[in-house]
């Protein structure tokens, strides 16, 4: 007599909220873990410059404190990874107009590019795997896009 695997008797319990959860959870990472592989040629970065990259995309210039926040990180950690994009020309600081202690981080225009390169490959690389797919898996697929957003917002 065998014994049913890990991933069997997780697949049997898809039914089951926790059973769902045990089996998304490793499918989902899973697809971050390639997309985070799927990079730009031109400069190595590490995930947490490029998430750092992409904060200050999405929120233009920042200061440390509220960049170290938003990843969730020491103000330390933040600035080491701050040094690290400038030495490479990707953000610049300013001084802080209201806090001339403090400064503000933004996105160089070749810092721009490049998160912009990085985030057009990513695309590229998923539209190819989702244009292999049925049209059926492609409509779960774009229910999925809003369910996973009200996942993440909450």
């Amino acid at each position: 007599m065998s014994t049913p695997t890990i991933a069997r008797s997780v697949r049997s319990d898809l039914r089951s909220v926790a059973g769902l959860s045990d089996a998304l959870r490793p499918a989902v990472m899973q697809l971050a873990r390639r997309l985070r592989q799927v990079r730009a040629d031109a400069v190595e970065l590490t995930p947490t410059q490029l998430s750092a990259m992409g904060v200050l995309a999405r929120n233009d210039d920042q200061p440390i404190g509220a960049l170290a926040a938003a990843e969730k990180v020491a103000a330390p950690s933040m600035t080491r990874t701050v040094n690290a994009l400038e030495e490479r020309g990707l953000v610049v600081r300013a001084p802080d107009p209201n806090d001339r202690r403090q400064s503000r981080v933004s996105l160089t225009p070749a810092g721009r590019e490049l998160l912009l390169a990085n985030r057009r490959r990513r695309s590229e690389w998923l539209a190819q795997r989702i244009a292999e797919l049925d049209p059926e898996d492609k409509e779960v697929l774009r229910r999925a896009v809003g369910i996973f957003e009200r996942i993440t917002d909450k």
